[in-house]
């Protein structure tokens, strides 16, 4: 992967990671368009650009985090509390999903040829697209507040879009809506909710790169080395763009028009699916 790849594909990261139109999905278009191989240290490219969106999500974030953790450290029931036990909740899909069917789905992708990838990504920017229509003609009463329950369901969303094309906020703020949640605090549970899951995926690849296992072959194949002047520049490109994305989108959230990346996804996906 050259620099110049790298930076195009970390500020495609970057830049989709919160909007509702699938990073995982633009990567994928991206490395068809500029030909860059699944083999070509993909799998490593990919850990530390989600990483950098991570960390973009730290940084426009981290008041709310800080508050958060103040008020889990006063050791009483109160609302930073509870907040946490959603978050901790709306894992638990997440984490049955990564542990026990990671590298089946990762191994069935992996292994088809272009033509099929291109069928999963657009299909899957379709099912984006209606979603995030529905928020637009679906006006239920919105809560302030985020039940447990609730948040168990929005972490079956994020589960379901593991799949590249399926957006991982636009499935989950969706979700959220539709179940009667409020805009307002939808977008901030969306970003943090993902933070654990990514960072402990990001570490379990780690180890697999380090130390790969054959089922771990088996999905990936061998994977060829990636420059750290790459991966430094997709860091970057992917941390600088998604600070921006993550603030834009907050504040777009909460005027619901999500509506437009429908249309946006439905356009993607139809292109894809007639050029794949």
């Amino acid at each position: 992967m050259s620099e110049i790849e790298a930076l195009i594909l970390g500020l495609v990261q970057g830049l989709t990671e919160y909007l509702p139109v699938s990073s995982s999905g633009h990567l994928e278009i991206g490395k068809m368009l500029l030909g860059v191989a699944p083999e070509d240290g993909g799998l490593t490219f990919d850990i530390m650009v989600h990483v950098a969106t991570v960390f973009a999500t730290l940084t426009i974030l981290w008041r709310e985090i800080l508050q958060i953790l103040q008020g889990m450290l006063k050791l009483r029931w109160n609302d930073e509390t509870k907040y946490a036990l959603n978050i901790a909740i709306s894992m638990i899909p997440i984490g049955i999903v990564g542990l026990c069917f990671k590298d089946s789905i990762e191994q069935l992708y992996s292994n088809s040829n272009e033509h099929v990838r291109s069928m999963v990504v657009g299909t899957c920017l379709l099912v984006t697209a209606a979603l995030l229509t529905m928020t637009h003609f679906y006006k239920p009463r919105e809560r302030e507040t985020i039940s447990p329950l609730h948040a168990f369901v929005i972490g079956v969303a994020q589960c379901v879009a593991v799949l590249p094309g399926l957006s991982r906020s636009g499935s989950t703020i969706a979700t959220g809506l539709l179940l009667g949640n409020s805009k307002k605090v939808l977008a901030q549970f969306s970003f943090l909710m993902v933070i654990p899951p990514i960072l402990g995926e990001a570490l379990i690849d780690a180890k697999h790169i380090l130390a790969p296992s054959a089922e771990y072959m088996a999905a990936h194949g061998a994977a060829a080395p990636i420059p750290l002047t790459s991966l430094a520049i997709g860091f970057a490109a992917a941390y600088v763009s998604g600070c921006l994305a993550c603030k834009w989108m907050i504040a777009i959230v909460r005027k619901c028009k999500l509506v437009y990346f429908g249309i946006y996804c439905a356009l993607a996906g139809i292109l894809v699916l007639t050029l794949g």
